[in-house]
């Protein structure tokens, strides 16, 4: 049986899947066109994907073997599940292995926007630190202050987690309450609410079409003007340009960007901000995680090509 990976993932999991398959690996550093991975996909019995790879009906219809599509990531709305489904091909993703490593990246962009970490880090290198000065960098305080999380799933659990360590007051907005919000003192309200009475918010939402632009023009007018906005979900859940005009115009303090609306592509204006961080989608970015997922899309096709429902089947049986 052939297993075939469209872009190349650590070897712990390539590793496993070589002792048993015939296993394609994609050596590249730049991407296969679409067209180039339905050509090697044609006599594959098991793909691993990236969030990136459109994994639509076209896709799905060039893998003649296919029985298991495992997605290197936590999220998959890059695949047709529904159709996939209708073929009989297992999807599957990386849940919970990525939680904490996604949440310290969360709280490294509103410590990095908060405190103008970023600029402050290219004054000092390009030699312009000439010594104290009481307006030098001025930035916000965390300790205390109100901290809102939409998406109150592992992720913006663990968000909260660590918020509790800087006395912040934490208020969440999800589909519906989390029975044990009490662990993390944090109280359930509705969007608008959040949105008016945050000084910073973390994004943690799974993108459906519920949550597509979520935060518009108009809820994005409710900020405060000295909140700070952190995405490290899914960038459709903002209008990001929207945000970049109140980030222009100076009518909210800053925001830190993991994800984008049109990824890889950045709304244009955004990169000459000194208000906003951007970083590569690097939330899952440690040693540790990316060995770990690479293990469980590895096992996921195991399952699959010996004959069992594979542990992370991303819809129930």
């Amino acid at each position: 049986m052939k297993v075939f990976i469209t872009y190349k993932i650590p070897e712990s999991g390539i590793n496993l899947l070589k002792e048993k398959f015939d296993v394609d690996v994609y050596e590249g550093e730049k991407f296969l066109t679409k067209q180039e991975m339905m050509e090697r996909l044609k006599d594959a019995d098991a793909v691993v994907t990236q969030l990136r790879d459109p994994v639509d009906k076209e896709f799905i219809d060039a893998g003649k073997k296919l029985k298991i599509i495992a997605n290197y990531a936590v999220g998959f709305n890059n695949i047709d599940v529904e159709y996939a489904k209708q073929k009989g091909i297992y999807v599957t993703n990386t849940p919970d292995v990525l939680t904490e490593a996604t949440a310290d990246i969360a709280w490294a962009l509103i410590l990095a926007v908060a405190r103008k970490i970023i600029p402050a880090d290219k004054f000092t290198r390009e030699g312009k630190f000439e010594g104290w000065k009481p307006n030098l960098f001025l930035g916000y305080e965390i300790y205390g202050k109100t901290l809102g999380i939409i998406g109150m799933g592992r992720i913006g659990k663990a968000v909260a987690r660590r918020a509790m360590g800087f006395g912040m007051k934490i208020i969440y907005h999800n589909r519906k309450r989390v029975e044990d919000d009490y662990k993390y003192n944090a109280k359930y309200v509705d969007l608008e609410t959040l949105l008016k009475e945050s000084d910073y918010i973390s994004i943690n939402a799974p993108l459906t079409n519920e949550t597509y632009h979520l935060l518009n023009k108009e809820r994005l007018s409710l900020l405060k003007k000295n909140a700070i906005l952190v995405n490290t979900a899914r960038g459709p859940i903002i209008d990001e340009k929207a945000l970049y005009e109140l980030l222009k115009d100076g009518k909210i303090a800053g925001a830190g960007f993991d994800v984008y609306e049109n990824e890889p592509e950045i709304t244009k204006g955004l990169e000459k901000l000194d208000n906003v961080v951007l970083l590569p989608h690097i939330g899952s970015a440690t040693y540790e995680t990316r060995e770990k997922m690479s293990i469980m899309v590895a096992e996921n096709i195991i399952d699959a090509l010996e004959g069992k429902i594979p542990r992370n089947l991303v819809w129930k049986e």
